[in-house]
Order: C-alpha cells, then structure tokens, then sequence
C-alpha cells in the first residue's frame, strides 16, 4: 500500500506550487508566450537548455537569445540566412557560448526540414513497452550530435542517461511538453509520449529533499538516482508521478521550514 502520510502531504504541497502564478517566475513562462507548436517546442527547449543559475538571470537570458530570433523561433529556424546568425555571435549565459547556439540553430533548422515536431525525435528512441523515457533521451541525444563536425563542447548542454547523467533540464522539458495538467502550467502539448513515461528532473535541491522524505537512498544525483526517485513517486501516482517535481521543488526552494510540518 502507498504511504498514505506522505502521499498526503505531497499531494497538499502539489495544490500549494502547481497554480498558475507559479508560471511567471519559472522558465516555463518562455514557450507559454508562444502559441504556434514549433515555437513552442523551440523556445521551451531553448528556455530548459538555459535553466540554470539564477531563474530570473536564466529567463532574462533566454528572452534576449529569442530577441535575436525576432520572437519567431520557427520561423528564423527555418528561413534564417548567415547574416542572420551574426547577433548570435555575441550571446553567453555562463558555459552556454556562440559556438552552441550557432550549433543548436543548425541542428534545429535540419531537423524540423524533416519533421514537423520535436516529440519525434524522442518517441523515435523509445520502445514499444512501457517503460520510462531513458531510451528516448539517449536516442535524442545521438540524433542531436549526428551533423558532421559538431562541437565536442555542446556535448555538456544536451546529457545523456548513457552517461549517467541526470539530465535535468531535458527532463524538466519533457515534464512541459507532455503532462496533461489541469491547473495550466504543464503545456501538455505532446500526445504520443505519455506522463507515466516521464522521469522526475532530479537536482541537488529536489535530490535533498527526497532522500529526507526517504523517496530516494541513493547518494549521488544521476540518472539512476532519478530513476529512483521516479520509481518512488509512482507508488504514490502509477499514471502521473512527475506531478511531485512541483512540490519536491517547492520545498527545496523552503528548505528545513517547509518540511517540519511531516518531520
């Protein structure tokens, strides 16, 4: 039987974060502004890719990259000419550097020449039974850097799960594209991949509180940590387990206070 204790009380702390007001100081505000699918696939990969440091620096950041794109991700992906790239040339948020955006523009422009939404290039990987998205991030992950003579540096912006990486970001984008969430915040854009599939974005803020919740006994935050976790958090939702990412991260974000009231 589920922890019923402790179901209740994420489930309080979900009601608690997952509420629209909570779109305007999180990334996930950036792909919300767009309406059109490619845009917002785009600017919400843009916006995960560039999450972190602080939120607000982050999105003041991915604004200004989207600036350089005239606010039309698409379609600069689509029809930009190489004087069009030369505003790129000047963006830096921390590690993330020209030569990776150039790098990210060129793989986006081939691929959606190709296809008309990225949630192929993830359902693509994934096996036909359930299972979680580990497949589907290692097959992006190789189609991403399957153009000839991509930097080794961008390497570090896209993970994989083959590595052993937690792949936060991309999960967190996952978490926007697919879940279907009834308060307006997840965008639930995707059809094909489905919530159970997901795996929870998993860094040292969530991973602290969830090994003092004891959803999670492994010490280091990778992907079999976030596997873990995920696999926790099913106990407590088989159909949606990422709906907890919103309060593992809103008690990270409260700390000891948050939790005293369960301790």
């Amino acid at each position: 039987m589920p922890p019923t204790r402790l179901k209740s009380f994420l489930d309080a702390q979900v009601l608690r974060y997952n509420r629209v007001d909570f779109i305007a100081t999180d990334p996930i505000a950036i792909p919300h502004a767009y309406r059109k699918r490619q845009d917002i696939e785009i600017a919400g990969f843009l916006a995960a890719t560039l999450a972190w440091g602080q939120r607000q620096v982050a999105m003041r950041k991915c604004r200004e990259l989207l600036g350089f794109m005239d606010q039309a991700p698409y379609d600069f992906v689509m029809h930009h000419q190489p004087h069009d790239l030369k505003a790129l040339h000047g963006f830096r948020h921390r590690t993330f550097q020209p030569t990776d955006a150039l790098y990210f523009m060129r793989f986006l422009q081939h691929y959606y020449r190709q296809y008309d939404t990225l949630e192929t290039a993830f359902m693509m990987g994934l096996p036909a039974a359930d299972g979680d998205v580990e497949a589907g991030l290692v097959h992006f992950h190789e189609l991403f850097f399957s153009l000839p003579d991509h930097p080794m540096r961008t390497r570090k912006h896209v993970p994989t799960p083959r590595r052993k990486a937690a792949c936060k970001r991309l999960n967190m984008f996952l978490r926007w594209m697919v879940r279907q969430d009834t308060q307006g915040v997840d965008l639930g854009l995707w059809k094909n991949m489905q919530p159970r599939q997901l795996v929870c974005p998993c860094d040292v803020h969530v991973a602290r509180v969830s090994r003092q919740l004891r959803l999670l006994q492994r010490t280091r935050t990778d992907w079999p940590a976030a596997q873990e976790l995920t696999r926790a958090l099913r106990q407590l939702s088989p159909e949606d387990p990422v709906q907890y990412d919103f309060a593992l991260f809103g008690l990270g974000i409260q700390g000891a206070q948050g939790l005293e009231v369960y301790l």
